[in-house]
């Protein structure tokens, strides 16, 4: 990897950080590179939370809200104050390759973002469902419930988009009119879990109810100020170096298997099944 065709002072580039598939953070930081034209979009003008692993993923990493200590003049940062932090955060913004090079060259394995961009970070351009499973429940019962969601928010004449969360789960994504408050796309996301709720018992709408064996839950709670998502294509820290995948609906079916979705494989896509969403953002019906 030449040096000369970033900013970036790269370093430390043979580091095993996957050490089960002896992938080094050069590898890293090329799988970035290489889906920096389906990432880079998704997440511009977002705060970012970085969560790194200098020693790698069988080590205890740690969850970065803060640029840190040495972060070039060149990065864009932005300071909020966060509700859950309860304190003013500077925030990094990934608005280039660079920076996100430099985000990768910090062993930065998982790359989490706001649900809102900079210019409107008090109202969501994004609605997330987060479809988790509680064991036994299986990723198939994950996709029958993915597909109920689906054709709810169709019956509502809301198109969504669907990926991978990396690990257990997936994630559906509302783009809407950045004009609700956080408190109103809680409150939608909570209505919709009710209603699916209430036609298969695997679905659970309320907190309280999450740690029963079997059941999902689609989380409401993530729509909050402060709150994030994990990117789309951003890898995760799991023994197979899985990737939050962006998938067509079509092929959100029984038989999937998300730990194909990994830092070899997703690369070779040439779709970009989100390639429309900053440009499609909707209307809710809220009070």
């Amino acid at each position: 990897m030449a040096g000369d065709l970033t900013k970036v002072e790269l370093s430390n580039l043979d580091k095993i950080l996957y050490p089960q598939l002896k992938i080094t953070k050069g590898q890293i930081i090329e799988y970035y590179i290489k889906i920096a034209p389906k990432m880079l979009d998704l997440l511009a003008q977002r705060l970012l939370v970085l969560t790194r692993f200098p020693d790698g993923i069988d080590k205890e990493g740690f969850y970065e809200k803060d640029a840190p200590m040495g972060t070039p003049p060149w990065v864009k940062t932005m300071k909020r104050f966060s509700e859950t932090a309860n304190r003013t955060i500077n925030y990094v913004v990934c608005n280039d390759l660079d920076t996100l090079i430099w985000i990768a060259n910090l062993a930065s394995i998982e790359v989490h973002m706001t649900l809102g961009q900079v210019d409107s970070f008090e109202k969501p351009d994004l609605v997330f469902f987060d479809i988790d499973p509680e064991p036994p429940a299986s990723f198939d019962n994950v996709v029958e419930v993915a597909l109920l969601l689906k054709e709810k928010l169709e019956s509502l004449g809301l198109a969504s988009y669907v990926k991978t969360s990396g690990k257990k789960g997936l994630h559906a994504v509302l783009p809407i009119i950045p004009e609700y408050s956080f408190r109103q796309t809680r409150e939608f996301v909570h209505q919709i879990g009710k209603h699916i709720a209430s036609e298969t018992p695997l679905v659970v709408s309320e907190f309280s109810g999450t740690k029963e064996p079997g059941i999902i839950f689609l989380d409401y709670l993530q729509n909050s100020h402060g709150k994030t998502m994990i990117c789309p294509y951003s890898l995760r820290a799991t023994p197979k170096a899985t990737v939050s995948t962006p998938l067509e609906w079509h092929k959100i079916k029984k038989g999937l298997k998300p730990d194909e979705l990994n830092i070899f494989t997703v690369p070779k896509s040439e779709k970009n099944p989100w390639e429309d969403l900053i440009g499609n953002r909707q209307k809710l019906e809220v009070k």
